[in-house]
């Protein structure tokens, strides 16, 4: 029995010194939570919120107190951080409801407060969306602010503070891309970001937007040379009247004199004739664009075995002032 006591003892001894070294570890964190505490809140009521809120946040962390949280949100609403105010406020809320009824009533009006700050500040936090673009690379890793977000929050709109956010994607092996977005107090935005890679050769892209500049160019080829067609049939029109209205039709030996009608006739004839050359140019270019376009467009699909070849001009096949042809031709 001795013998057994002795054990005992000596195990006591043991254990001792670990049991009172937790309290000492304890309390010396707390004195530290103290001590930053204090300096926050100094921080805080001289204005300076970066460096308050952010020993606010570190006294809570070694100390998480109500007190210190319901604090920690004033300060972050008054940083003008709405979104992680709002946060703030409903984890404090949330910590209150946990509490036993005495230390509850140890807290006064602080839960009032909270509530009417986040009923305040609510719709005045920004949303933002961010989503990669088509043809993004697996394995794309989007941050902001340096944190990284999860596929789950790609593509849903989220509240974040107002002001500058730096936004980055980066697939494997691939470049970073950074964007800045800047957001005000309920703004909300969608955003879909750059990639390096994506819209890559094998994505429609390109084609696209070849197609696209075909179609114009060939729209204001045809419009030119409608204008064209029309000024130079008025053109036509005016000379015949300038024929009866000058030189040897009214009497005169010298055909470039006219009567008043011959006068007006030819200067109208002259704008008309630059309208409707200008026109013909415009036109020709634009549908001369448009056919190197559609021949040089790379073509995706391998033609079938037995089918015919394609070759097809596509232009002007005659144009002047009196008239335009336009047509295409080749063989299938």
């Amino acid at each position: 029995m001795t013998r057994r006591l002795r054990q005992i003892a000596q195990l006591a001894l043991v254990l001792c010194p670990l049991a009172v070294a937790a309290p000492a570890a304890a309390q010396g964190d707390i004195a530290t939570a103290e001590a930053i505490f204090n300096r926050g809140l100094a921080d805080m009521e001289a204005g300076r919120y970066e460096t308050g809120c952010k020993a606010l946040a570190e006294s809570h962390r070694l100390d998480p107190r109500p007190g210190t949280l319901f604090t920690l949100a004033t300060c972050e609403a008054r940083w003008g951080r709405i979104a992680t105010a709002v946060t703030r406020y409903g984890d404090y809320l949330s910590l209150y409801q946990r509490l036993p009824p005495d230390q509850q009533r140890r807290q006064g009006e602080r839960p009032n407060v909270a509530k009417q700050q986040r009923e305040k500040l609510a719709p005045l936090v920004p949303e933002l969306a961010l989503s990669l673009p088509p043809g993004a690379p697996a394995g794309t890793v989007v941050k902001r602010d340096g944190v990284v977000l999860g596929d789950a929050v790609l593509g849903v709109s989220v509240p974040v503070d107002p002001g500058e956010h730096v936004v980055s994607t980066e697939p494997p092996g691939g470049l970073v891309r950074e964007t800045r977005i800047r957001l005000a107090q309920g703004e909300k935005k969608k955003l879909v970001l750059e990639v390096d890679g994506a819209g890559a050769p094998g994505t429609d892209d390109g084609g696209s937007g070849r197609r696209t500049a075909m179609f114009v160019a060939g729209g204001v080829g045809a419009a030119g040379l409608i204008l064209g067609g029309v000024t130079g049939a008025l053109t036509l029109g005016k000379r015949s009247v300038v024929e009866k209205h000058c030189g040897s039709a009214i009497g005169s030996t010298d055909e470039t004199a006219c009567d008043p009608t011959g006068l007006e006739a030819a200067e109208s004839a002259s704008t008309t004739g630059l309208v409707s050359t200008i026109g013909f140019g415009v036109g020709l270019a634009g549908l001369g664009t448009a056919a190197v376009l559609y021949l040089t467009e790379p073509k995706r699909d391998a033609p079938t075995p037995g089918a015919a070849a394609r070759r097809l001009h596509v232009g002007v096949l005659e144009a002047g002032p009196s008239r335009v042809v336009l047509g295409a031709r080749g063989a299938w």
